[in-house]
């Protein structure tokens, strides 16, 4: 057994590493209101006269609809009507496709998670036949392998027992992909019940080709919990039931975390988002001015030795291009990238300058904000520095795109770290935050240094530790 600490440990690193897969089950889609496979044959099973509810072998029980039928077409109208509805992805399901995991597999036939791709605004490559596997989508950001097909093309489906025992003749190729990729990924299995045939005679040749060797894998079950109407003696059979169960997913590195709700998966899940978007930092900051406790060659000190230490540290920083900061920004992280990340620019550095030549200052500023929005809609912790500009006449005033980011990057539960310190718009932002003391329980040690200190050492090696220890989990 996994404990949520325990997985989250590791398939952080996962992700971050980019190692981590997902598998989904039909329990990934029901919450948004798609049946499983027991509830897709209920209706078939009642007009062969089986109940359902005491069928083991669903595979079987699709066999004997076929046979009786003499084709497919009962199957695959129920499938087509079943799976071809309207309706959005679940929570569980947003969250798995906008965290960057580059690696799905799936036994559904709906499109949640392509759907849910594409409004994270990532570019899916669908593989749903053989043909497909030798081909690459141009700008993909993820692969989702549809093991059983797609409801698109209910008369290729796998639903029978001839679908299982022919799979390798309709989907040449598949397992073996699926083998690689369980041997070299970590994978979450959500929503699956693990009684699927064709994956358990992969995770069987893994363990017979690796044997203690084999990589750790995750799954979510719910705990047996013994009701009022439940028996003694019924209780301690499906709690025996699954004891055994865990140990058998133990034999293939399968780790399983129990859960005594399914809520407590979306919580999981959303702690998980939030410790992967902890390693992305945002530094908000601009200067057209400076004083003699901060002059110009100071503030692109600090600029350059935060970037520089952040990605020495694995995080992932992202820049604006701020006025007076952003060359210095990028500078410290290039620089760390090319003596210590093997030249790996874009799993370290993120530069998102502002669109340029809007002449009408309405629509700029629209712009401008849904561009913020998208920045750090992908970054868990968003440093802000300085902050002053030019107004029409050349006098200083309070850069508003700065608190225009921190008001974004509170909406979004970032982690705010404003240097008060250097003044202007990351001085206010500090007073805010630290009006309200009792929401950032992270900063307790650090406000006097955030507000005071002017030694560049001690102010860096202050943002460095709440950002890493807000990344642990």
């Amino acid at each position: 057994m996994a404990t949520p600490k325990q997985f989250l440990r590791e398939y952080v690193k996962a992700i971050r590493d980019g190692n981590a897969a997902v598998f989904a089950g039909a329990g990934l889609s029901r919450p948004s209101g798609f049946v499983d496979w027991k509830e897709l044959l209920r209706p078939l099973a009642d007009d062969i006269d089986l109940n359902i509810d005491e069928e083991h072998d669903l595979a079987a029980v699709a066999q004997y609809v076929r046979n009786k039928a003499g084709n497919r077409a009962t199957i695959n109208s129920s499938l087509l009507d079943a799976f071809s509805k309207d309706v959005s992805p679940n929570e569980n399901v947003s969250i798995l496709t906008r965290l960057p995991i580059h690696t799905y597999w799936t036994t559904n036939y709906d499109h949640l998670i392509e759907t849910g791709l594409q409004e994270a605004n990532r570019n899916s490559d669908v593989k749903i036949e053989y043909k497909q596997l030798s081909t690459t989508k141009r700008d993909r950001d993820a692969i989702v392998y549809k093991m059983h097909g797609d409801a698109d093309h209910a008369s290729d489906a796998v639903l029978t027992k001839d679908d299982y025992i022919q799979y390798d003749r309709h989907y040449p190729l598949f397992r073996k992909v699926l083998q690689s990729d369980l041997i070299s990924k970590t994978f979450l299995f959500i929503g699956f019940s693990f009684e699927d045939p064709n994956l358990d005679s992969i995770l069987g040749q893994i363990k017979l080709l690796l044997d203690e060797n084999i990589r750790t894998h995750y799954c979510f079950m719910k705990k047996v919990i013994q009701t009022a109407s439940m028996t003694d003696e019924e209780f301690g059979y499906q709690k025996a039931r699954q004891d055994l169960r865990e140990d058998d997913l133990k034999r293939y590195g399968v780790q399983t975390i129990f859960v005594n709700d399914y809520s407590e998966i979306t919580d999981i899940l959303r702690t998980l988002e939030r410790a992967v978007l902890s390693n992305n930092v945002f530094i908000s900051g601009s200067a057209d001015f400076y004083n003699d406790e901060w002059p110009n060659a100071k503030i692109e000190d600090l600029a350059y030795q935060l970037a520089n230490q952040l990605i020495q540290e694995g995080f992932k920083v992202t820049s604006g291009f701020g006025l007076g900061i952003g060359s210095s920004v990028i500078n410290g992280a290039l620089d760390a990238i090319y003596t210590k990340k093997f030249k790996h620019i874009d799993e370290h550095l993120c530069l998102r300058p502002f669109p340029q030549g809007i002449a009408d200052p309405n629509e700029r500023k629209a712009k401008w904000k849904k561009y913020r929005e998208e920045i750090l809609y992908n970054n868990g912790v968003a440093i802000f520095m300085i902050g002053n500009k030019k107004n029409m006449q050349g006098e200083k005033v309070i850069a508003d795109g700065c608190l225009q980011e921190y008001q974004i990057a509170e909406e979004n539960k970032c982690i705010i770290i404003p240097l008060g310190t250097t003044g202007d718009a990351a001085a206010s932002i500090y007073d805010t935050v630290k009006a309200a003391k009792p929401n950032y329980p992270y900063l307790e040690s650090y406000w006097e240094i955030l507000r005071t200190e002017t030694n560049l050492d001690n102010l860096v090696n202050a943002v460095i530790s709440i950002a890493k220890n807000q990344r642990s989990v």
